[in-house]
């Protein structure tokens, strides 16, 4: 079932800002998605969240129908990154996925005016990805066995 992304509203904030259930909400759905869906195990909380700044689409109380948090540059890459990207599946197929892709590139802008943006991409998303101007810059890897990417959309956009 896929529901309207109309009735999605995007917030943007560090976690300290988040309530305690909305936090649980996120944690709870990127958990379904990485551990459960994709059959992955792996140490999802991976200690970035913290200091990161989270894109939430929510959907009513405490439901995350997409999100996307920006982790600093020089925590993870030299560059500010986008990661943790996730629509809910009850929110796949409508564009709440480019919604959220485009209002992250939007946010990271903001807070990191004039920088590249870089993203470990799952592999089968590199033309999703291209068509936000991100460009392959690496050979496909595995991380936590699923096939990834990394790519940068330069400082400007495409």
């Amino acid at each position: 079932m896929q529901n309207n992304q109309a009735d999605i509203n995007w917030q943007c904030a560090r976690l300290d800002e988040l309530s305690t259930a909305q936090q649980y909400a996120i944690f709870s759905t990127r958990s379904e998605v990485f551990v459960v869906e994709q059959n992955c195990v792996f140490q999802e909380m991976d200690g970035l969240d913290l200091d990161a700044v989270h894109v939430i689409g929510w959907a009513g109380d405490n439901v995350v129908a997409a999100y996307l948090r920006i982790v600093a540059p020089g925590i993870k890459f030299d560059e500010p990154s986008l990661g943790r990207v996730i629509t809910s599946k009850n929110f796949r197929g409508g564009g709440a996925g480019k919604t959220l892709i485009a209002e992250g590139i939007r946010q990271l802008e903001r807070i990191y005016p004039g920088q590249a943006i870089r993203i470990g991409a799952q592999a089968y998303l590199e033309k999703f990805y291209g068509s936000f101007g991100f460009k392959t810059v690496t050979d496909i890897y595995l991380e936590d066995d699923i096939p990834h990417i990394d790519m940068v959309r330069p400082a400007g956009g495409v």
